[in-house]
């Protein structure tokens, strides 16, 4: 008697033999190559037989590796219910200019239902520099909001309810002064610390592996990190104090699996970096989230997700000796691909964004931003923004995707692909150990090369045609832009600066320098430096001057020069 894998192979092949080549015959194929956004090869079709290639059953493969939603390995999600327990949170990033013109747009963004905030920081900001040094110089507000003290932490947040909605802060280097602000607002209005929920991004690793937006060494960095998550886990236990970001990897050019790989490389480092300092694995480990693209190819993005979460799980309860069940759970929030828009047609950017957010939602992410048509061309719109936030309103209320846990769920292609991501992932953190660790692997230039190979491999395809971008290398058209495109006030950087030289006249100069002792005091020791930094924010002293304390005691790290 046969078992069930040899009659489903006899099947396969009598499904060959008697449907696939005659048709085969009448109508070929399509030319290829058939592939993913990645360059990883598509079967013609998944079948069972594709889920037991280990050997095992059906049932063992399910049950070790799908199983069901909320339960260990947790591919179906962390949650039993899904989203018909809770949708995700409608997080639009949002920041540009002045903190009063962010402000404003938080507001209206809240108003037309948006559901979490999160905010983009400008270049001087995300360098640790003070808007009027003369090194930022014309970058005030281009990128996200500028903010050089308190003062303007506390107009950026006026008025919005920071016990009532969580706040996310994409900021890395200076990740905990900007934090120490937040903290010090709600602090000043009387909000309990235990009540504010949000995450900061303060993932320093993917600074030096993409996006280069890094001021210190990484082991001083390292040291910074760690602060802020000991720090969270002892007083602000609802507070995200890491969200490592593949975001910024795969808008370098990285391929899926690299992305799924390096992002939770480097969240194995933060995880021992922390364990090194001497914290207990479920003390903090429930806190730590994580940030991912959602690119073009809708199933190998569902997969991804699919993969990262089983992945983490199991290396969080087997690796790492976590008992409590929400360590094991890998929470995250989704953006879709910035790299994906094109300046040309703007408008059919809309489509991109929707399938990709809904690959994100299909994926089960806790959180999303949906980006706006016009981002190749400035800051988003009011216009734009809204409608990419109707998206997401459209995807929960309207499509149906939300009414059963996991749809996609046993799907022999998309199991398939989780299965092979796994696989290709592993091979990754074999390379990554077998050269002393992410940290050595960063300084001898490995994530600089692999992403710039798979860059080029992916220009090169839609150089030679084998890849479609609809309005770029195909399908074009003369058409005039009609799109609004956002105009900041010009009155902004004046207003800004006017704030920052006021602060300076007006704080206890005294009190300042005596801050600002302490906390390199506390820099050139060992000690936790949050309750330095957050003093000298009470103080008013500025993110430049704080972290030029810091430049001083751990120097600024420079990128060696890879060849690719």
């Amino acid at each position: 008697m046969m078992s069930d894998i040899e009659q489903l192979a006899a099947a396969h092949e009598q499904w060959e033999q008697q449907c696939l080549w005659p048709a085969l015959r009448r109508t070929p194929e399509r030319s290829g190559p058939f592939m993913t956004t990645s360059s990883a090869p598509i079967e013609r079709l998944y079948t069972p037989l594709d889920l037991t290639r280990d050997g095992g059953s059906l049932t063992d493969h399910f049950l070790r590796n799908i199983a069901y939603p909320g339960q260990y390995p947790f591919t179906r999600g962390i949650h039993p219910t899904g989203y018909r327990g809770k949708l995700w949170t409608m997080r639009m990033f949002a920041g540009f200019g002045s903190a009063e013109e962010t402000n404003a747009r938080f507001k209206y963004l809240l108003e037309q239902g948006q559901t979490g905030l999160s905010i983009a920081f400008d270049m001087p900001t995300l360098y640790g520099r003070d808007t009027d040094h003369p090194l930022v110089e014309g970058e005030f507000g281009k990128c996200g909001v500028a903010v050089s003290s308190l003062a303007d932490m506390e107009i950026l947040l006026a008025d919005l309810p920071l016990d009532q909605v969580s706040t996310s802060m994409t900021i890395n280097s200076p990740a905990a002064m900007i934090w120490a602000m937040y903290l010090v607002v709600a602090e000043k209005r009387g909000i309990p610390w235990n009540q504010l929920r949000g995450t900061i991004q303060n993932d320093i690793l993917k600074e030096y592996i993409a996006q280069n937006e890094y001021i210190f060494p990484p082991e001083p960095s390292m040291r910074l990190v760690v602060d802020t998550i000991e720090f969270a886990a002892r007083h602000v236990p609802q507070w995200n104090p890491i969200s490592v970001s593949g975001y910024h990897i795969r808008e370098a050019g990285s391929t899926a699996v690299q992305e799924l790989a390096f992002t939770l490389a480097d969240g194995f480092a933060y995880v021992e970096a922390a364990l090194e300092r001497g914290l207990d694995i479920d003390e903090f480990a429930p806190r730590i989230s994580f940030f991912f693209n959602a690119h073009n190819d809708f199933f190998e993005e569902i997969a991804k997700y699919r993969a990262a979460r089983r992945i983490w799980a199991r290396a969080m309860r087997e690796r790492y000796g976590a008992k409590n069940e929400r360590s094991w759970w890998l929470r995250f929030h989704t953006q879709t691909a910035g790299c994906s828009l094109t300046a040309q047609q703007p408008e059919i950017n809309i489509v991109r964004t929707a399938i990709q957010a809904l690959a994100a939602v299909l994926g089960g992410t806790q959180s999303l931003h949906t980006n706006s048509m016009d981002e190749a061309l400035a800051l988003p719109s009011e216009k734009a923004v809204t409608i990419a936030l109707r998206t997401q309103q459209i995807i929960a209320y309207e499509s149906g995707v939300a009414n059963t846990v996991d749809p996609l769920g046993g799907s022999y292609f998309v199991e398939a692909l989780t299965d092979r991501m796994e696989r290709e992932a592993q091979q990754i953190f074999d390379a990554i150990n077998a050269q002393g660790g992410v940290i050595a692997a960063i300084r001898n230039g490995y994530y600089h090369r692999e992403i710039a190979d798979a860059a080029y491999r992916y220009q090169q395809e839609i150089d030679r045609g084998e890849r479609i971008i609809v309005g770029v290398n195909a399908f074009q058209d003369d058409e005039p832009l009609t799109i609004p495109i956002l105009q900041m006030d010009p009155e902004g950087e004046k207003r800004h600066l006017e704030r920052l030289n006021r602060v300076r006249r007006e704080r206890d100069q005294a009190l300042v320098a005596r801050r600002l002792a302490e906390l390199r005091a506390a820099a050139q020791g060992n000690e936790n430096m949050m309750p330095a930094i957050l003093d000298c924010v009470r103080a008013y002293c500025t993110l430049g001057e704080m972290c030029d304390v810091l430049r001083e005691v751990f120097g600024v790290y420079q990128q060696d020069s890879v060849i690719v």
